[in-house]
């Protein structure tokens, strides 16, 4: 537990049907009764009380009091939460008659989230899965980080955690007590379960970044030769003008990126400059910009202008993971094959072939994305620490010592825990929590 008691707005601020403000920690009982008096409803019962500021008796809102002793609220301490009508006053009023008791304060971002996690309610990968919830913009990212969030990633790795503590000791009795009756081999009988692992985790790593990918959204670059009609192509697929559109080339210098959701999948969708011989340093820089998103993009739309020869900066980017278009096909007849690859014809101006371009891009992106029914990791620290872990069993199981092994296998655990918490996180929680909502 704590030794102060936090509390903050939990909904977004500003005008609203309800607003929530939640408290947590040892004051939480003391601070319900100064707003709402003595009689607390049941726990976890919504009671509709009067709030008043408790130093001047003025009359706050009638609100619903929820009340959830500890252990059994989210932060396994003492928890209430007060869902008060909405109006910008009403909440300032109830936030400043909180700020004005005794062993209160204002809560950090994240910190409802990160007291949960120091207490043991959820780990690291479920408090990630939880911010994930709370970002989520499609249907997709919202069933990964769900699932995140209600612990099947926790499970997985805990799990295999478990099986190297349990082969650990195998060897350990191996090397402490060598000269008792042990059946013979016992440290050689891990053998299969330490394989067994490194089979797991490689498969594991090896899924495309899928769960990264949705998390973080599919890169999709459009690219193209000034005047191909890239940015009318991105304002038609994003049903906004999101990026000025001329008649004169080269007006795109710089990267213009909208979001997407494609069949419940995010997408970053990216215009880039015009490729041509830069006519001055500006432009030259757009294009260095331009020909870096496309290398870097999960997909690339090539786009080429029906009314002029196929440019050969731009043939010169197709690959398996390009879309070819022809665009502005209501002005000329479309070249339909672009170096033996099948162009889509389309029209941005008129909305021609759009609804088949945006079906081939939600089938990169299921593709890409989709899941396989295991849980997918979904961060860069996980995937570290999977890779170190795999890496010290590979050591283990050639290791010329058994004490080596030993070692190896206690690393491999190590790394495995810290994915979930268990061990060595206190330099990473305030990196974790840090990009939290205040009241999350």
């Amino acid at each position: 537990m704590f030794a102060t008691t936090i509390f903050a707005l939990a909904t977004a601020p500003g005008r609203a049907g309800v607003a929530v403000v939640r408290v947590s920690g040892s004051e939480t009982a003391s601070a319900l009764k100064a707003l709402a008096g003595n009689d607390l409803p049941r726990p976890r019962f919504a009671g509709l009380r009067a709030l008043r500021d408790p130093r001047t008796g003025e009359a706050l809102d009638d609100a619903l009091v929820l009340w959830f002793p500890a252990p059994r609220s989210f932060t396994g301490e003492d928890v209430g939460e007060l869902h008060l009508h909405g109006g910008r006053a009403v909440v300032a009023g109830v936030i400043e008659a909180l700020g004005a008791l005794p062993g209160l304060r204002v809560a950090e971002p994240g910190e409802f989230t990160r007291r949960a996690f120091e207490n043991g309610k959820l780990d690291l990968t479920a408090a990630e899965g939880l911010a994930d919830l709370v970002d989520a913009e499609t249907s997709a990212q919202r069933r990964q980080a769900l699932r995140q969030m209600e612990g099947a990633l926790g499970r997985l790795y805990e799990g295999w955690r478990d099986r190297l503590t349990r082969a650990l000791a195998h060897i350990e009795a191996d090397i402490d007590f060598s000269d008792e009756d042990l059946p013979v081999g016992v440290a050689d009988a891990v053998r299969p379960v330490l394989e067994a692992l490194v089979t797991g985790i490689d498969a594991h790593l090896a899924d495309g970044r899928r769960g990264e990918r949705l998390r973080e959204g599919l890169h999709i670059a459009i690219v193209g030769a000034p005047n191909a009609g890239k940015s009318s192509l991105l304002n038609a697929l994003a049903r906004r003008e999101a990026a000025i559109v001329s008649a004169r080339a080269g007006t795109t210098r710089d990267v213009i990126e909208v979001h997407l959701d494609l069949g419940g999948f995010p997408v970053v969708l990216a215009d880039t400059a015009g490729l041509r011989e830069a006519g001055d340093e500006i432009e030259e820089e757009g294009i260095r910009r331009a020909l870096d998103r496309a290398a870097k993009a999960d997909v690339k739309i090539a786009v080429f202008d029906a009314t002029a020869p196929l440019d050969a900066a731009t043939r010169a980017l197709i690959d398996a993971d390009t879309v070819v278009v022809l665009n502005k096909t209501d002005l000329a007849p479309a070249a339909i094959d672009v170096d033996g690859v099948l162009a889509l014809p389309v029209s941005a101006r008129t909305g021609v072939g759009l609804q088949e371009l945006e079906e081939r891009l939600a089938a990169f992106s299921a593709d890409r994305m989709a899941g396989t029914g295991a849980p997918a990791l979904t961060r860069a620290r996980h995937r570290a620490a999977l890779e170190e872990c795999r890496d010290a069993l590979a050591r283990a199981l050639i290791a010329p010592l058994p004490e080596l092994a030993a070692e190896d296998v206690r690393l491999a655990s190590r790394a495995l825990g810290r994915i979930t918490g268990r061990v060595d996180v206190e330099d990473l929680l305030d990196v974790i929590f840090r990009d939290f909502c205040i009241g999350k």
